[in-house]
């Protein structure tokens, strides 16, 4: 399996041993597409409406000189592009090779220094918590959201580095309530979270 790491590709690695004694151990779970993609979605429209009025802007500028509908049906267009455009890049986001194994069947596995997606015995993909940015709790279960890439390679730079960085697509991890293997281990793991200031006391706020 591959593991994404801090400049947001991935890389191969294998897990050989089995889960720590002290590990709390879930069901297996798969987050299937449709699903990323609405949570997704939501993140990035509810945080960058406002970047759709810069198009907009532009567009209807024209119109201050010279007066005219065109200007608005212009501006209309552009918007509706960059609309579908950041809307696509986080929909491919889910056919991309490297973010496949995101969308398998895997266990989490969660101790103090790790959390271990396995797709078996001898493979998993390793993450460490300080690769965690935030946790939101929600009605059924928890979201771990990745922190985007901290670096990125000294080749991007001028405006391509700052849409990079500004126009990043969220990854996350599900966790159901419904794959812990007992109301224990889910108050375990909530321990856990509140213990590295990942999760606040009151749910649904992101941390």
């Amino acid at each position: 399996m591959q593991l994404p790491n801090q400049r947001g590709g991935f890389r191969q690695q294998q897990s050989q041993s089995g889960a720590s004694p002290l590990a709390i151990v879930t069901k297996k779970h798969q987050l299937d597409t449709d699903t990323y993609t609405r949570i997704a979605m939501g993140r990035v429209w509810r945080k960058e409406w406002w970047y759709a009025l810069i198009p907009f802007a532009i567009g209807l500028a024209p119109a201050l000189i010279w007066h005219s509908w065109w200007w608005l049906a212009s501006a209309l267009i552009l918007t509706l592009l960059y609309v579908l455009l950041r809307s696509a890049q986080i929909t491919g986001a889910t056919q991309m090779e490297q973010s496949k194994p995101l969308f398998e069947k895997l266990n989490y596995e969660f101790d103090n220094k790790q959390i271990v997606l396995r797709r078996n015995e001898r493979e998993g993909m390793r993450l460490t918590w300080d690769m965690i940015g935030g946790v939101q709790r929600e009605a059924d279960g928890y979201l771990l959201t990745l922190k985007g890439p901290e670096e990125l390679p000294a080749e991007i730079t001028g405006w391509k580095r700052w849409a990079a960085r500004t126009f990043d697509t969220p990854i996350f991890l599900q966790v159901p309530d419904k794959i812990f293997k007992g109301a224990n281990d889910q108050k375990l793991f909530e321990a856990m979270l509140r213990r590295k200031s990942l999760l606040s006391a009151l749910p649904g706020q992101v941390a």
